[in-house]
This record gives structure tokens, sequence and C-alpha cells, in this order.
């Protein structure tokens, strides 16, 4: 993940900063506890599209 592109996306839930888990390739917003996949490459930021993690993971 280009650290340029985590600099200006965020979550498009509470516009906060994402940060990325390259374990899971997902980018992981600690605020609401969601994760977002990266497809291809892609990071597919739609809240019907992320996961929830539970309130300990996300920390």
């Amino acid at each position: 993940m280009d650290h340029r592109l985590l600099e200006i996306i965020a979550c498009p839930v509470c516009h906060g900063k994402l940060s990325y888990n390259k374990d899971n390739l997902e980018l992981i917003c600690k605020i609401d506890h969601l994760a977002y996949p990266i497809r291809d490459g892609i990071p597919v930021l739609l809240q019907n599209e992320a996961r929830e993690l539970p309130m300990d993971e996300g920390k």
C-alpha cells in the first residue's frame, strides 16, 4: 500500500484516518472498528463491504 495514498484517504463513515493491515490486506478504522478490504490492489471503501472488528482487534 502506497503511504501517500494512506495520507489522503479516510474512513467513509467518520472521515477518520485509516491504517493498513498488511497481514489481512485491509484498511482499518480504529474509531468505527471497521476493516475495509483491498481487492486487486484497490481499497473498497464501502460501509456494506467492511467487516466489523471485535472491540479489542481494532487497537
